[in-house]
């Protein structure tokens, strides 16, 4: 069974970095294993189209590029999704709209495996036995080590709801919960003041969650568009993190970039510029010449860097 990356850290008492991709382009999870600075991709499926087979290659890209996966989903597909997810090789499942402690119950029990071997949240989930890539298909499927490999998945939960913070204490008291996340988004539409994250009554029951995650021992976790933002909440005791989302880097370049661009098609050039374009030589090469060896001769041809370099 695959090392549980994430489970270690949190076991380690370690920070974390995470970011969000909704694209299911495997690619992307290897590009950001190659920046070295994160130990896991949030595939944030909640809000995006995929199948089982993207599931599988995300699950083999992760293997790649050395990372925990994380997958986020949404309240009627907690069971599914979850064991398709784990299957494929996700070790943390982030369950969306939890409302009361019946669903906080159901988030653990989508995760674990139902059995007697292991007492209690550990061994009071419905999974049963799987043929899938995260046993190696008919290799380790219910051996103990499939059992052991299922306590060990992260289970975290998004406190948006206001059912959810007003009986907060109850909801984190469940056994099994591992990682708790505020959504500002969702908590301020449910008291009827959407889109007003900056509204005390917001911030009140962000800093609530944290606080009551930090005092049961849990592991608060904070979505980031911009690393900037993070003071507070490091003064507040939180060690991890999850930055920027694939479509939001995305969107801002494209606006931020095209807008420019844009913009300097639409100036009219300077006619300094047209002065100096006309003293040109006619059939001068713009080019600087050719680079010579180390003989001194020249190689014939002149180097031209691409626009990705």
């Amino acid at each position: 069974m695959r090392r549980n990356l994430l489970r270690e850290r949190l076991n380690a008492g370690q920070p974390t970095v995470g970011t969000h991709i909704l694209s299911a382009w495997p690619t992307l999870v290897e590009l950001i294993g190659h920046s070295k600075q994160y130990d896991y991709v949030e595939f944030t499926a909640e809000y995006a189209p995929f199948d089982m087979h993207d599931l599988d290659n995300l699950g083999r890209a992760f293997e790649v590029a050395g990372l925990g996966g994380m997958i986020k989903i949404e309240q009627t597909q907690y069971t599914h999704q979850a064991m398709r997810a784990i299957g494929s090789g996700f070790q943390s499942v982030l369950f969306a709209d939890v409302r009361t402690v019946a669903d906080a119950k159901a988030c653990v029990n989508a995760v674990r495996a139902e059995t007697t071997m292991a007492r209690g949240a550990r061994g009071r989930g419905l999974l049963g036995v799987g043929m899938r890539r995260d046993v190696g298909m008919v290799r380790e499927g219910g051996t103990p080590a499939y059992v052991d490999a299922l306590n060990e998945v992260v289970i975290a939960i998004m406190v948006e709801k206001r059912e959810c913070v007003e009986d907060l204490d109850a909801i984190l008291s469940v056994p099994g919960i591992d990682m708790v996340q505020f959504g500002p988004s969702d908590y301020s539409m449910s008291i009827g003041k959407t889109g007003q994250y900056g509204h005390p009554d917001v911030q009140k029951a962000e800093i609530k969650t944290i606080e009551t995650a930090l005092k049961k021992g849990l592991h608060p976790r904070v979505e980031l568009r911009d690393p900037a933002q993070a003071a507070r909440y490091l003064d507040m005791g939180v060690k991890h993190f999850c930055i920027g989302w694939d479509v939001r880097i995305l969107a801002d370049w494209w606006d931020e970039q095209g807008a420019i661009m844009r913009n300097m098609l639409q100036t009219k050039p300077k006619k300094t510029a047209k002065k100096a374009a006309a003293k040109t030589p006619v059939g001068r090469s713009a080019l600087k010449a050719p680079p010579k060896r180390a003989n001194g001769k020249g190689n014939g041809r002149a180097i031209v860097r691409g626009n990705y370099t």
